[in-house]
């Protein structure tokens, strides 16, 4: 069995956790979503400072490849790639929206689709449909809401939303196929089945030249009526 370090960061909650196999070993959350920066360090330290402890081998690094927040997939993978560079280890690379998805799935609602969604401002989302099994139904993409959004999947069966994009949604999507799970995250710990899986087909990722999945640009406004081209930042 694997020995894999996992770091999420794509919304406001950084978590790093430790898995050998399937089984979750060590789980560090913070909700604040202030602090990535300095949390991922540490918890990444924690981590291994319990590997070391327990006398496991770390065999790789997992992380949370986007669509997110700009700035916190920057400091996830860049803490990841530094950790798999130092110690010579394959970094495995997860879409944020699996992980969401990954973390509902399960959750006791008997519906048809499954919605994750990630705030993308405004009335913007990222989202993906899946299935009961996890296959994806519709690619990852940006979204705006409004009230014929997700409308073919909701004249078929139930769908439940889930995510921080989701609570933004309840007043727009009315189909009473449209259900809404709240206070759901992609964390690291969701992240231990995807992760070993990929491991054992070896499904890694450059370390050098992997980059987070920003999905698309966002467009700002400035003062003067200057607009300008930059990448979402939540």
């Amino acid at each position: 069995m694997s020995c894999i370090i996992h770091i999420e960061t794509s919304t406001k909650v950084c978590s790093v956790a430790l898995s050998q196999g399937e089984k979750l070993l060590f789980n560090r959350e913070n909700h604040s979503g202030s602090s990535h920066a300095e949390m991922s360090g540490v918890f990444v330290q924690d981590a291994v400072a319990f590997a070391r402890v327990n006398k496991l081998k770390i065999d790789a690094v997992a992380v949370s490849a986007g669509p997110g927040s700009y700035t916190g997939l920057r400091i996830g993978i860049s803490e990841a790639k530094g950790f798999c560079y130092g110690a010579n280890l394959p970094l495995i690379a997860i879409p944020s929206l699996e992980i969401l998805a990954q973390g509902a799935i399960g959750s006791g609602y008997e519906v048809d689709y499954y919605c994750p969604m990630i705030d993308a401002r405004r009335m913007e989302v990222y989202s993906a449909i899946y299935d009961r099994n996890l296959n994806p139904i519709r690619e990852v993409a940006p979204d705006t809401i409004d009230e014929h959004s997700f409308a073919t999947y909701l004249s078929k069966g139930k769908v439940l939303f889930f995510g921080d994009g989701a609570d933004k949604c309840k007043s727009m999507l009315t189909s009473p196929n449209a259900l809404f799970l709240t206070g759901v995250y992609p964390l690291a710990s969701q992240m231990l089945t995807l992760a070993e899986e990929k491991y054992r087909k070896k499904d890694f990722v450059n370390v050098a030249y992997f980059e987070p999945f920003y999905l698309k640009d966002f467009m700002a406004t400035q003062a003067k009526n200057k607009v300008i081209n930059i990448n979402n930042e939540i």
